[in-house]
Parts: structure tokens; C-alpha cells; sequence
């Protein structure tokens, strides 16, 4: 018979947004605060990421570092973290997870639930690239556990595919293994990462930058021998190495939120939450890279603590708000968070991403042909790798029975001159 445990708030994943969520609940007194990570070790990615551009500015951290002290302020607020537990589907009677772990499987239930499970890279079979299934083709994530955390040996010759900043982080890891890098392919026309990472790379580095081109194959039996690539005039060409690492195309992690029958935004394939991080599931929270793969690790961090000031709320005895207006996206932007509106729980502003740069993009919020703001962003040219805010003092405007709320992108007009930057 599968044991059955009762915690106050269950929260799954102890990345920064989880570990975030669990020491200001803890600290705040909301009773058994319990963290599952699957991984042996909290911390989430960061945890293996030796990079700097952790912390904050005035106090700039490595990702290990960061991920030790986000885990030494949830178990000092008193949370629990049990690693080495899987969540692996949800169980009937209220927020409830089936887990399992070193001492079984068992049941536990919560009266509140955080999902925090993340993102992850769409590995070389997702990405439908043909070819054999030979040693040597990594994702950056698996690449910096491999270097990082168990000093495995990488190739000696690698081909990174993608050209934005985690793309470069690969690059470094694969230097400091003491690996040549012999190109970053990218479909794009230019990297998108910034332009300095970019330009110290092929400057100081030398490392190639290979634009509008696509990996269309891997060669090789037993180790890989190659890629091959297309350009976009129809070009070919192999490159000789040992090594290949996909990186960047996030998505979030998402199978128990599916499974949970909760609703996905069409834009960020993650849950639909509001501007509390409630879902569409009674008593579940969701907060971090599973809303919007993927933001840096502090705006992670920053979700997971705002989204416990829900979860306080609800322990409290707040009703649980309707699905309430959905949020939707124009082309060329392609996600945008929160993705729900709901009265009384407007968020201190949302998180968009386009796919093409935007000069001098002025947003426009219309529900309905009615036209509910529209603001100017700061001079300069909005970049596909790089996240655009949005106030949500408009959230007041909305009309709880009418139709989606749509967020678009256009130049301004002689209207526009007049706006305030969002």
C-alpha cells in the first residue's frame, strides 16, 4: 500500500524559482514546506552553470554559488528539500502527487502546490536533424553536467548550433575542457546574443559564426565524424568533428501541468497563470522558466518569492479566482506573461519575447477593436533574445465578459510622439 503524507505547500522543482517560493513561504510561517527535486542536488541549473552573470549587479555570482545560496535560505527558513524524488502524476482528492523516491513510492498531499519544474532544451531528435545516433551529440545542459559536475572527457573538435547567449556559454564550457569550437551555426542572420559576447568570441576566440545556415545532418558510426550543413543559397559543406551540442530552443517542462489537466498558453506552452501565478487548477501555483522558457535565473527567483504571497493568500482563505481573460500575442511577439487576467490580481507588470528585432516598437493592447493602451518602448531596437516589459495598468480596462485581450507590435506613427516610455 502506497504511503499517503499531508505537508501545507508541496512545491515541485529547487531551481531558483522554487527554492525562491519555499524560503519565503517558510519564513512567513506557512506551515510544512516541502521541496521535491528529482536531481540529487538543489539548485536547478544554475548549479552547474561556472559562469558568472549570477546574483545581482552589485553583487555578481557564479550559478554554483547562486544555487547554494538560494538552497541555504529555503532549508534556513525551515523548508524541507528531499532530492532524489520524482513527481510523477497527480492523485484524485485535491492538490495531491504521486512520488517517488529512495524510500518508495508514497502519496502527498498539500494544501497549496508550486510548480516550478523549469525548461529544457529540445534535444537533436525534437529538432528532427537526420543521421546515426553516434557518441558526442549533447545539449548544453547535459554538456555542463558532463564538464562541471562529474569531469567527464568532452571531444576534442566541437560545432555548438545556435547563436545566443547560452549558446556562448557552451562555447566557454567546451574551451575550458580543452575543446577547439569550430563553429556556432545559426538560421538566424546574426547571433543573438549581445554584440560584445559575440565579438569576443570570433575576435579573441576565433570561433567562426556561421549565419543563415542549418545543420542537416550528422555523420558518423560509434563517434560522430561530422555535421553537415546547408546555407540558405543552397550551399553545402561538412565540417569535420567529434562533437556537437544543441542549444537554446527552450520549452518548458511541462508533462505534469499537462497531466494535471491544467491549461497551456498557446504562446509559452506552459501553464496559463494570472497575475497571482494562479492556473487553471484550484490550489496549483506555477511560477519560472515553466511559464516562459527561458529568463534568467533571478527573474525566476523573483516569480517563486511573488508567487508565495498567493500562496499565502489562499492558506489565508482566498477564493480561488475564475479562469478569467485571456492574453494573447500578435506576430512577430511570441509569448507574453502572466497570460490570464483576473480582478484583483494584477501583476507588477508582464514579460514579452519577439521573434524578429522591433526598432522602435511601440505596443498596442486592444480587447475586443477597443483599444486598452499602447506605450512606446525605450529608443532602440527590440531584440529577439533579449525581454520587453509591459506595464499592466490596463488590467482595469478589461472587460471581464469580453473576448481575449491581444498585445501587437508596430512602428510608431506621428500619434505616438507623445507617449511615455512602459
Amino acid at each position: 500500500m502506497t504511503a499517503v503524507r499531508h505537508v501545507d505547500v508541496l512545491v515541485v522543482g529547487a531551481g531558483p524559482a522554487g527554492l525562491a517560493a519555499a524560503a519565503r513561504l517558510a519564513a512567513a510561517g506557512a506551515g510544512r514546506v516541502e521541496v521535491l527535486e528529482r536531481e540529487t542536488e538543489p539548485g536547478g541549473v544554475p548549479r552547474h552553470c561556472a559562469h558568472g552573470g549570477f546574483g545581482t549587479r552589485a553583487r555578481p555570482l557564479t550559478g554554483p554559488r547562486y544555487a547554494r545560496l538560494l538552497t541555504e535560505a529555503a532549508v534556513g527558513a525551515g523548508a524541507t528539500l528531499r532530492t532524489g524524488v520524482t513527481a510523477l502524476d497527480w492523485a484524485p482528492e485535491g492538490p495531491a502527487l504521486t512520488t517517488v523516491g529512495p524510500g518508495g513510492p508514497e502519496t502527498v498531499r498539500a494544501r497549496a502546490v508550486v510548480l516550478a519544474t523549469g525548461a529544457r532544451e529540445r534535444p537533436r531528435a525534437a529538432r528532427l536533424v537526420p543521421g546515426t545516433r553516434p557518441a558526442g551529440v549533447c545539449t548544453t545542459g547535459e554538456l555542463q553536467q558532463a564538464v562541471h559536475l562529474f569531469g567527464q572527457h568532452i571531444g576534442t573538435r566541437a560545432v555548438v548550433v545556435g547563436a545566443e547567449d547560452v549558446s556562448y556559454a557552451a562555447a566557454g564550457t567546451l574551451r575550458a575542457a580543452g575543446a577547439e569550437v569550430v563553429a556556432l551555426v545559426t538560421e538566424d542572420p546574426r547571433a543573438r546574443a549581445g554584440r560584445a559576447r559575440a565579438q569576443a568570441a570570433r575576435l579573441y576566440h576565433g570561433i567562426p559564426l556561421l549565419t543563415s545556415a542549418t545543420v542537416t545532418g550528422l555523420l558518423g558510426h560509434g563517434r560522430l565524424s561530422g555535421v553537415r550543413i546547408r546555407h540558405r543559397d543552397g550551399r553545402t559543406a561538412v565540417l569535420p568533428c567529434d562533437t556537437v551540442v544543441f542549444t537554446g530552443d527552450f520549452v518548458p517542462e511541462h508533462e505534469l501541468a499537462r497531466r494535471g489537466g491544467l491549461v497551456l498558453d498557446p504562446g509559452t506552452r506552459g501553464p496559463a497563470t494570472d497575475g497571482a501565478w494562479h492556473t487553471s487548477r484550484p490550489g496549483v501555483f506555477a511560477a519560472g522558466d515553466l511559464l516562459h522558457a527561458a529568463e534568467p535565473a533571478r527573474t525566476a527567483a523573483l516569480e517563486g518569492a511573488r508567487a508565495a504571497r498567493a500562496v499565502l493568500a489562499h492558506l489565508a482563505g482566498a477564493p480561488w479566482p475564475d479562469p478569467g481573460v485571456p492574453v494573447l500575442v500578435s506576430a512577430p511577439l511570441r509569448r507574453i506573461t502572466p497570460n490570464r487576467v483576473t480582478p484583483g490580481t494584477r501583476p507588477e507588470g508582464h514579460l514579452l519575447r519577439t521573434g524578429t528585432p522591433l526598432p522602435r516598437p511601440v505596443l498596442y493592447v486592444h480587447q475586443d477593436g477597443r483599444l486598452l493602451h499602447r506605450a512606446r518602448l525605450l529608443p532602440g531596437t527590440a531584440l529577439p533574445h533579449r525581454a520587453l516589459t509591459l506595464t499592466a495598468r490596463w488590467h482595469d480596462r478589461v472587460d471581464p465578459g469580453g473576448g481575449p485581450v491581444r498585445v501587437s507590435a508596430g512602428r510608431p506613427a506621428h500619434a505616438d510622439l507623445d507617449l511615455n516610455d512602459a
